[in-house]
């Protein structure tokens, strides 16, 4: 028997953790939706400071904490913790750092402003993702990434991780949302995304001096993705197009998304011998 496919899936929102909105739930659903049909997984989501620990029930893993993620010459620590959603028989990874992580907004504070260091946090998460699948030395077929602080994840598996074996065959899926913000992240992103200066890759080139705005965000992440999948009826139609022109497989918006996913999966990476 075949060993089961494993798939990582990279969340900006998780509910019941965070407020439910469609794509929370679908963050939530989907999961338990792919595990039961028997595949392995993983899922990640940052630990905002809005989560409530104690009534989620949420504790640190210190075999995985510990590490210190360098950004912009300076050390962050990774800590992870963990919780287990009991009705669906998953577990829930947090990315957690008390500079990132702890004030009571997700993206926006409490006057609606959009947090000034969101491509740290960013980073961060990106990188704290794929530094903790290594510790658990666990190595995914599928990454399925939901959400723009996921953004970065196609980047940084295809480029600065590639030569990992954890990563090298790993098929990234990006899936495009109605999720956006409106104050550009600030100049010099293309030099803290890269992890020295012989790293980066050329198409960062376009981010040199500029301030980056949500769609030269979402161009980049569609650049590095092996796969797109449309998930929001309202969906820019522009980048849509964008989708298109790379040629890259994409599946359009579909309501019935636990079959539809399940499907577009099963076209990258066969999780089924037979018809499920």
């Amino acid at each position: 028997m075949n060993d089961p496919i494993k798939i990582l899936f990279v969340s900006q929102a998780i509910s019941p953790f965070v407020p439910e909105t469609p794509e929370s739930k679908i963050c939530r659903e989907f999961p338990q939706y792919i595990q039961d049909r028997g595949c392995e997984i993983r899922t990640f989501m940052p630990c905002f400071g809005n989560i409530n620990e104690r009534r989620n029930q949420l504790h640190e893993v210190q075999r995985l904490s510990g590490m210190n993620l360098i950004i912009d010459d300076t050390d962050h620590p990774l800590i992870i913790k963990v919780a287990s959603i009991q009705s669906a028989r998953m577990q829930v990874y947090f990315i957690d750092n008390d500079d990132f992580f702890r004030r009571k907004g997700m993206l926006v504070d409490e006057h609606g402003a959009e947090y000034g260091d969101n491509d740290r946090r960013a980073i961060f998460f990106a990188r704290g993702v794929l530094e903790t699948i290594k510790k658990l030395r666990w190595t995914p077929d599928i990454i399925h990434c939901h959400g723009w602080l996921t953004a970065l994840m196609p980047l940084y598996v295809k480029k600065f991780y590639n030569d990992d074996p954890f990563f090298r065959h790993s098929k990234v899926i990006y899936a495009l949302c109605n999720d956006t913000f409106q104050t550009p992240l600030p100049k010099g992103f293309d030099r803290l995304i890269a992890l020295s200066d012989a790293s980066a890759p050329e198409s960062l080139a376009a981010m040199k001096d500029k301030a980056v705005s949500y769609d030269m965000l979402t161009r980049l992440a569609i650049d590095f993705s092996d796969a797109v999948i449309i998930g929001h009826p309202e969906v820019n139609p522009q980048t849509v197009e964008y989708v298109q022109n790379k040629k890259l497989p994409y599946l359009p918006y579909n309501e019935d998304y636990k079959v539809a996913y399940t499907d577009f999966y099963n076209s990258m990476v066969p999780l089924y011998e037979e018809e499920y």
